[in-house]
C-alpha cells in the first residue's frame, strides 16, 4: 500500500510539472513539440510507411502545397462583373427631371445583344466616343447612361457601398491613426485580403495637413514617378475622386462639402486645408493629390483579354517601385518580382478579380 502511495504521490508531482512545463513554453516550443508527437504515433507512422515520398508534415504546411493553376474554365474576356443596370433608377431617384428624362432616353436604348459588340475600346477616353448610346462599360451601363447620371451621382446606390456614418465627434488635433496589426498571426502567403469596414475606407487625422504637404511636395519633385495616367483611364479616375469627396464629406462633415454653381461647377470645399478646389479645372488625380493623403491605382479591364491592367495611379508611399516603373502593366507583370507568385497567386489573383461584385467592399493587407 505505501508502494502505490508513493508512486500515485509521485505520478500527480510529474504530472503537474508536466503542466507547469508546458504553459511556461512558447507558442513556438509547443508546437514543435505537438509535430514530434505526432510523427511518433502508429498511425503516422504507418502512413509514411506507406507512402515515404509525402509525410504529414510536408503536406499540411501552406509552403508545400501547390495550388491549381490549370486554365480557366472559360476564356477571361467573356467573364464580366456582375452587372449594376438595376440601380440605374434607384441612383437617380433624387435627379432633376430634365436629368430623369435623359436617363430615360438613354436606357431604352440599351441592346443586351450588343453589349459585347459595344464594349469601351480600352485606350478609348468615354467623353468622345462616336456612339454612346451602344458603347457599353463591362459592367453593362452605356455611356449615354453614364452622361445621364451626371457628375457625382449616388455612388452608394450605384456601387452598392453605403456612404460611411457621420463622425460627429471627430476632433482633428486629437485624432490618431487606428493601430494596423496585420501579422497577428503566423503569416503564410495569400491574396491578404479581408472585410473592408466602409465607414474607415478614406482616415484623416491630426497629421493631415502635413501629409498632403509633404505628398505634394513629393510630386513636385518626382512628377510621373509618383502620378501619371494612361488613355483608356479617364472614367475610372473620375468615379475614384468623386467616390473619394462623397465619402469626405458623409463622413466629415464639419470638415468637407460639395457645393454646385453654374459658372464654376461643383465645388470641394476643404476647412481643414481652408482652400477649395474647383473639380472641373484640374484631372482627377490631381484633386486627389490636393485633398485625400491616400495612395491609389486604378486597374481597368482590358476587352480584349478581360485581364486587368494598371493604367493610373497616385502612389506616394511605394516601397521598391513607383508608378512609373508599373504604369500599363497587367496584373500578373506587376507582381513578378514576388517569390512563388507565379506557382502560389497568380491564377487565384486573375480568376477573383474577374467577377468581383462592386458591393463586396475589401482591404488588402500589405
Amino acid at each position: 500500500m505505501a508502494v502505490a502511495r508513493h508512486f500515485i504521490v509521485a505520478t500527480a508531482i510529474g504530472l503537474l510539472l508536466s503542466v507547469i512545463s508546458y504553459l511556461l513554453m512558447t507558442k513556438h516550443q509547443r508546437r514543435f513539440i505537438y509535430k514530434r508527437l505526432q510523427n511518433m504515433s502508429p498511425l503516422t507512422a504507418q502512413s509514411q510507411h506507406q507512402s515515404p515520398s509525402k509525410s504529414p508534415s510536408d503536406a499540411g504546411t501552406p509552403e508545400k502545397k501547390v495550388p491549381s493553376n490549370n486554365a480557366p474554365p472559360a476564356e477571361y474576356k467573356e467573364i464580366f462583373p456582375p452587372w449594376r443596370r438595376d440601380s440605374l433608377w434607384s441612383a437617380a431617384r433624387s435627379s432633376p427631371f430634365a436629368q430623369k428624362d435623359q436617363l430615360h432616353a438613354a436606357t431604352d436604348g440599351f441592346v443586351d445583344t450588343l453589349f459585347r459588340d459595344g464594349l469601351l475600346s480600352f485606350t478609348a477616353d468615354y467623353r468622345t466616343c462616336a456612339s454612346p448610346a451602344l458603347t457599353y462599360t463591362p459592367m453593362g451601363i452605356s455611356v449615354s447612361e453614364i452622361a445621364a447620371l451626371g457628375d457625382f451621382p449616388n455612388y452608394a446606390e450605384l456601387s452598392g457601398v453605403p456612404l460611411p456614418k457621420p463622425y460627429s465627434n471627430f476632433h482633428i488635433e486629437t485624432a490618431l491613426p487606428r493601430p494596423y496589426r496585420p501579422f497577428r498571426w503566423a503569416y503564410h502567403q495569400t491574396m491578404s485580403l479581408t472585410k473592408l469596414e466602409t465607414d474607415w475606407w478614406l482616415e484623416v487625422e491630426k497629421s493631415y495637413v502635413k501629409r498632403v504637404t509633404e505628398r505634394k511636395a513629393l510630386f513636385t519633385k518626382h512628377g510621373k514617378q509618383v502620378l501619371d495616367y494612361l488613355p483608356g483611364s479617364e472614367l475610372g479616375c473620375k468615379e475614384l475622386m468623386e467616390m473619394s469627396l462623397q465619402f469626405l464629406c458623409a463622413r466629415y462633415p464639419q470638415y468637407f462639402s460639395l457645393t454646385y454653381s453654374e459658372d464654376k461647377g461643383h465645388i470641394f470645399h476643404n476647412r481643414l486645408l481652408q482652400n477649395e478646389t474647383v473639380i472641373r479645372e484640374m484631372h482627377p488625380l490631381h484633386v486627389l493629390l490636393e485633398n485625400v493623403p491616400e495612395d491609389f491605382a486604378v486597374m481597368v479591364r482590358n476587352p480584349e483579354d478581360g485581364y486587368y491592367y494598371f493604367r493610373a495611379g497616385l502612389l506616394c508611399s511605394s516601397l521598391g517601385w513607383s508608378v512609373a516603373t508599373k504604369l500599363g502593366l497587367q496584373l500578373k507583370e506587376i507582381h513578378k518580382p514576388i517569390p512563388d507568385y507565379k506557382e502560389k497567386m497568380e491564377f487565384s489573383m486573375d480568376r477573383y478579380s474577374l467577377p468581383i461584385f462592386t458591393s463586396l467592399s475589401l482591404s488588402k493587407n500589405t
